[in-house]
This record gives C-alpha cells, structure tokens and sequence, in this order.
C-alpha cells in the first residue's frame, strides 16, 4: 500500500568524531571526544566507544575526562565538518529536491512519489546510506522513514549508529508507545521530570491520558504532547529557501534566526555584554538583509557559569536593521536581575516577516542613516570578506570562541543536486 507521505530523516553517526575517524585511522575503535580541554570546554561530539563512560555532546570537558580516564581529545576542525556536511547534503538532493538540513549533520527528506526510482522506504533508505558513505568515504548515517517529520526522527535515533528503522503510518502510534515520553519533541530534562511525576513514563501514556487532562497539567505543551502521542505532525518538509514555521497571508513567518557565543571567559560587566550584543545584532541584521527578511521581535539569552539559561524577549516594528536590535536588546539587558558572571551571550530574531513588510521601516526616518551604512559594509564585507571593516571599540573584545559553522552554504547549493 502507497504511503500518501514518505518522510525520511537522516543522521550523521557521531559527526565530529566520526569525521576525525576518517581523516586519522589512528583514532579509529578508540574512545575519542571533541571539544576544548581548556577550563570552559564542553564536549562537542563523543565516539560511540566513548559513550558507554557516560560522557556525550555538551558536557563540560572536565567531567567528561573524569568519567573516561585517557580518552583521546581533538580540537574542533569546523571548516572540515563544513565541508563534509556539503558533500552530504548535496547527496541527499540526489533523492529529493526537497530537503530540510536542520543542522550540519542531519536533515529530513521528503521521499513522497520517489518510490518508482528508488523503491519502497527500507530500500530507499538503504539507497540513502550507500550514497552518503561513497560522497564522504566512509561516513555512516542513520535514517528513519515513516509518514510524519516526527516519527521519522524518532526513528533515526532509535537504531545508532549505522540503522534504518522503517515505521508505516498505520503503525506509528502502537510503535511510539514503547518509547519513553523523553523522545517527545520539546520535552527536555525538566519537563521530562514534570512528565514522570505526573506518572507518564512511555508515550504511550500520554497517548492513553485525556487531552483536557494533559492541557490542565502543560497547558498548549500538553496539546502538542497528545498529538505527537497519536503520530500526528502535520507540518511539512520545508526545502532551501523556505523559512522554518508557518507563513500566513500577510507574509509573517513564526521561524527565528539567532546568534549565540559560548566566551573564553565569563563577563560581567553591562559594557561587556553590550560589545557582544552589539556584535551579535551586526551578524544577525546582516543575515536579514541577505535573505529579505525582517525581524518582528527580539530575544536576549544569557547563560550564567552554572550554565542556568536566562531569557527575555519583546515585539518590535519589522526591521532588518542592526543599530533597531541592538537598541530592543539594550531595552531587553535592563530587564536582567541576574548579576552574572555570564558565559554566553546570545542575540535572537524572531517572527521573521518578508519584505511586504519594508513599507512600515519608511515611517521611522531616524534608522535609516544607520541602515543605510550598515548596506554599504554588507558590500565590504560581501567583496573582501567577514571583518574587513569593524567598529573600533570590537577590537578589543577577544573573549569569543571560535565562531562555529552554519549552514549557510546550504543557500549556495543552486541546482547542482537538485
């Protein structure tokens, strides 16, 4: 029987170490994390024969190298996982010209009507693995296929590393049963706890449970609960181009672009935190402009160094400009009580609009000297590079980590795997 959708989602195994594996045989079949062994290092990636130490992606370095003595430790080559990423999500638009790369390392696929060309989902997935293995020589991915975004990544996770698991639609829901409420999307560690002692331990409790129960004890959390319980996720595959959330009539997008900062050392300081807000609201204006969009909110995230995650957020008139975030997030920094010391500071865009929206900047004349300045660095920058041009108060704020890779390059594939 013909699924009226087929959804794949593909995961690299252990990407990081995965890859420093390929490029150095040496490291091959041996407990392997990357990640910084400065005092503020977190673990980006462990091998697989690292996890059974209990150690895994974000854990502090320190305790990581506590709970597995002797393990190898690389430094990140973020240029390198770039690279491969493109190799691997040019492959996936060999299957489907319509691919959603939710970060370097994996993305779902929407396989619907592919079933003539590349046969029904186990092999199809199978056809999936083999590509990605010959495009990177040697990558292994993991891949679950079924009717919906969600059950499809449920399923890619649930037979690591190197596994297919295939879930028909008419058995989604009796195979989510079986797995425990911390494979529902959105329930991090907190909810998972609020979700136990509420006496919900599989999804299929949650499946089971009234929904004017669930709404009761999680509000509109508890409705996405019970949906996903029942295998319903209507939302679709977006493919290049198109931004993540709904869009309605009016040409708002619910999607967010942010920009966040682990430091190399903790700040305290309002003006320190300002240069990095300032930083961030440059990278984040810039984004905007390059894709068209306009940010109609704000949001302030800073992480304290017990790694307590703080946040505020407001509305704003659209805008694409770096000096309007910058002064919402100034606004948003005043309403912080927390005195730090901070080790992240994070600059978010959300309810992204499009350029319907562009009329409205007109009516404010006092930002548009400072847009458009901020247009003529973005052809600076566009012809001789990132950090041609900085404000001179920047060039002293050196207490950045390496700026991570994003998945920009995914705008540059053209037709080439399409």
């Amino acid at each position: 029987m013909a699924w009226a959708k087929v959804i794949a989602h593909a995961d690299l195994d252990a990407f990081y170490a995965s890859a420093e594996q390929l490029d150095n045989p040496e490291l091959r079949g041996k407990p392997l994390l990357v990640g910084s062994t400065s005092g503020r290092g977190v673990v980006l990636t462990a091998s697989y024969e690292a996890r059974p130490y209990g150690v895994g992606s974000a854990m502090p370095m320190a305790q990581a190298l506590r709970k597995c003595p002797g393990v190898l430790v690389v430094p990140p080559r973020f240029e390198r996982y770039q690279e491969l990423s493109a190799k691997v999500m040019a492959t996936f638009y060999d299957f489907s010209p319509r691919v959603e790369a939710i970060s370097l390392d994996e993305a779902f696929l929407d396989m619907t009507g592919t079933e003539h060309i590349f046969g029904p989902p186990q092999q199809m997935a199978e056809r999936l693995r083999q590509a990605v293995f010959a495009a990177t020589g040697g990558l292994t991915i993991s891949v679950g296929v079924s009717n919906t975004k969600y059950v499809a990544k449920v399923g890619s996770g649930f037979q690591k590393p190197n596994g297919i698991t295939v879930v028909p639609p008419d058995q989604a829901q009796a195979w989510l049963a079986k797995q425990s409420v911390s494979r529902l999307w959105g329930a991090g560690p907190k909810t998972q706890s609020r979700l136990q002692a509420a006496g919900y331990f599989s999804i299929g409790d949650i499946a089971a449970a009234p929904l004017a129960e669930l709404m009761e004890q999680f509000g509109s959390m508890g409705e996405r609960f019970y949906a996903l319980a029942h295998a319903q996720d209507p939302r679709p595959v977006r493919g290049r181009g198109e931004a993540r959330g709904e869009q309605d009539s009016s040409g708002e997008r619910s999607g967010s672009m942010s920009s966040e900062r682990t430091l190399t050392r903790d700040v305290v300081s309002r003006k320190d935190i300002e240069a990095h807000l300032t930083r961030a609201a440059d990278r984040l204006a810039r984004r905007l402009r390059s894709k068209s969009w306009l940010a109609g909110g704000v949001r302030v995230k800073l992480k304290t160094s017990d790694f307590r995650s703080l946040t505020r957020q407001c509305s704003c008139t659209p805008t694409d400009s770096a000096h309007d975030l910058l002064q919402a997030a100034l606004q948003l920094l005043a309403g912080f009580d927390e005195p730090g010391p901070f080790r992240l500071v994070g600059l978010a865009a959300h309810s992204l609009q499009t350029e319907a929206s562009r009329a409205q900047l007109d009516m404010f004349a006092a930002t548009g000297p400072a847009r458009r300045l901020e247009a003529v660095l973005d052809q600076v920058s566009e012809k001789f590079g990132t950090g041609a041009m900085q404000r001179a108060r920047d060039l002293s704020a050196n207490t950045l980590v390496k700026e991570p890779p994003n998945l920009d390059f995914m705008e540059d594939l053209g037709d080439e795997g399409s």
